[in-house]
C-alpha cells in the first residue's frame, strides 16, 4: 500500500433466490446513489477483513469472501487516489435470515435485483466494472467456489539456533505473533478445518486459527518437511481428499514442499501449469495463498489465485 492512496474493499453479495441469481445493492443516504458494499481499511486490517466487516456493516449479512472480482480506482473530489479491492461473497439462506439490517444515516436501504437490473442502476461506472467481471466468472460457471488455502509456518527459530530436532523447531515471538495476526484474514474466507504437519513449528501456526473455529488441527505427516526430505511426502492424497470434500480448509506446511502442494491442486482440478503456480507456492513465514475451486465441478480448473503477505 502506498502513503497517499486511500484503501477500501468490497464486494458483490449474491443469492440465488428461487433459482435466479441476484446480487446486493446499497442504497447510500448521503449521496442518494446505487453502489455495491465497501468500504475503508482500518488501522491494522487488511483488505479481506475489510471486506467482510463492510459487508456486514453496510447490508448486516455476515459472508466468506470467495473469488476476488476485481480492484477499481478512482480519483476523490480531494485529489487523493481511492483503491477499491472486490470478493464475490455469497450470501447464505441463514445469513440472510439472521440480517441485523436496519436503515441508518449510512444506508437507507438494500435491494436485490439481477444482473441486469444492477447494471443499468448502478450509479458509478467503475462499480460496472466489477460486476462485469463477476459477470464474466458467473458464464464461466465457476460460482460458487470454495477455498483451498496454503499457508506456510510463521517465523521460527533457525537450524543454527536450535539444538533438538528440526520436527521440534519451535516458532520465534515474532512468529507467534504472526500465527495470531492471520486468523482475522483466514476467517475472512470461511476457513471450516486446519490440517498441518505435524512439525511444531506448523502446528503452532494452525492452531490459532483453528481454535477460532472451535477446531483441532489435524495432522499430515505426508505434507512435512521431514517426509518431503526422505521422499515420502504424498500431497497427491492430500489434495485429493481436500478436492472431494470441497470444504474450505487451510493446509499448513513448509516452503520446501509448498511447490508439490500447488502441483497437485492443479493436477488435481485439471489447471494448467504456469508460473503462477510458483508465485504462488513461493511464500513468505505466515504468507498464504488461497486456491478458489469451483463447487459444482472442480475439474473444470482453479478460478483464481490471491496472495497474502504476512502483517506482521
Amino acid at each position: 500500500m502506498t502513503e497517499t492512496a486511500v484503501y477500501a474493499a468490497g464486494g458483490v453479495v449474491w443469492r440465488v433466490i428461487e433459482g435466479k441469481l441476484r446480487i446486493l445493492l446499497i442504497h447510500r443516504t448521503k449521496y442518494r446513489d446505487l453502489t455495491l458494499p465497501k468500504g475503508k481499511v482500518d488501522p491494522g486490517e487488511t483488505l479481506a477483513e475489510t471486506a467482510v466487516r463492510e459487508i456486514r456493516e453496510e447490508t448486516g449479512i455476515r459472508v466468506a469472501l470467495g473469488v476476488p472480482v476485481g480492484v477499481s480506482r478512482y480519483r476523490m473530489p480531494n485529489g487523493r487516489t481511492k483503491i477499491v479491492h472486490y470478493w464475490a461473497a455469497e450470501a447464505t439462506d441463514a445469513a440472510v435470515r439472521t440480517s441485523s439490517f436496519v436503515p441508518n444515516k449510512e444506508v437507507a436501504a438494500i435491494e436485490w435485483v439481477s444482473l441486469k437490473k444492477a447494471r443499468k442502476r448502478l450509479s458509478y461506472p467503475v462499480d460496472i466494472e466489477i460486476l462485469d467481471e463477476f459477470c464474466r466468472i458467473v458464464d464461466e460457471g465457476a460460482l460458487p467456489t470454495f477455498p483451498i488455502v496454503v499457508l506456510r509456518h510463521a517465523k521460527a527459530r533457525s537450524r543454527e539456533d536450535w539444538e533438538g530436532s528440526d520436527t521440534a523447531r519451535p516458532l520465534t515471538t515474532r512468529g507467534r505473533r504472526q500465527a495470531q495476526a492471520i486468523v482475522g484474514p483466514l476467517l475472512a474466507f470461511g476457513v471450516r478445518r486446519v490440517i498441518s504437519s505435524p512439525a511444531e513449528r506448523c502446528v503452532r501456526t494452525a492452531t490459532p486459527i483453528a481454535q477460532a473455529i472451535g477446531q483441532r488441527v489435524q495432522f499430515a505427516e505426508s505434507i512435512s518437511q521431514d517426509a518431503w526430505e526422505d521422499g515420502r511426502a504424498d500431497a497427491r492424497s492430500v489434495i485429493g481428499q481436500r478436492v472431494r470434500s470441497r470444504k474450505p480448509v487451510v493446509l499448513a506446511s513448509h516452503g520446501p514442499v509448498l511447490p508439490d502442494i500447488l502441483h497437485e491442486l492443479a493436477l488435481a482440478t485439471g489447471t494448467m501449469s504456469g508460473s503462477y503456480l510458483g508465485s504462488a507456492s513461493a511464500l513468505e513465514p505466515a504468507a498464504f495463498s488461497v486456491v478458489h475451486v469451483p463447487v459444482e465441478h472442480p475439474g473444470a480448473g482453479i478460478v483464481a489465485i490471491e496472495t497474502h503477505e504476512p502483517q506482521v
